[in-house]
């Protein structure tokens, strides 16, 4: 499905300004206008459900190939695993906004990730929106608190990326 998210301003730097109508789909006409940061964070919260799970899967899959041995803190094979970590939530990010523009925990609250055309983000822009997030989140949460000033409440991510997080109308909703 394709929305056209419709401002004056851009989106990003590399990115054109798109048509000046309101908010809809082009072909349905249904409302889909920016996500503010509560539902950001709700859908966060959510989302920590699968990724534990997925986390756990992970963990329990290293630890039978390494026998059983826990690894020391804070060693090379520490660090390494929780890069491997990092890079499984971000596989489960980057294929759910690119293959729908929705995680799990964005569906129930009718949240999707488009890029500037209304359609699903590029795999570039899933990684890129997945990088600059995890720099938002070690700048203590900056990058995504810059949704509070932004007029169409987009994060240093949506920023990086040229995408926009946006809540769906009743009748869009997967």
């Amino acid at each position: 499905m394709r929305f056209s998210i419709c401002t004056s301003d851009q989106l990003s730097p590399k990115v054109s300004p798109l048509p000046a109508t309101p908010y809809a789909d082009a072909m349905n006409r249904t409302p889909a206008l920016p996500a503010n940061l509560g539902w950001r964070l709700v859908a966060m919260l959510y989302d920590l459900l699968p990724l534990l799970a997925l986390w756990l899967l992970t963990s329990g899959v290293l630890l039978l190939a390494r026998s059983g041995v826990p690894v020391a803190p804070g060693s090379a094979t520490a660090v390494a695993e929780l890069l491997l970590l990092w890079l499984v939530a971000g596989a489960y990010a980057t294929a759910s906004w690119h293959r729908g523009g929705q995680t799990l925990g964005m569906r129930p609250w009718r949240l999707r990730v488009v890029d500037a055309h209304g359609r699903d983000p590029s795999w570039r822009a899933a990684c890129v929106r997945y990088a600059v997030a995890g720099i938002s989140l070690l700048a203590f949460g900056i990058g995504f608190m810059w949704a509070l000033f932004d007029r169409q409440q987009r994060t240093w991510h949506d920023l990086a990326a040229g995408t926009l997080l946006v809540r769906l109308g009743r009748s869009d909703s997967r």
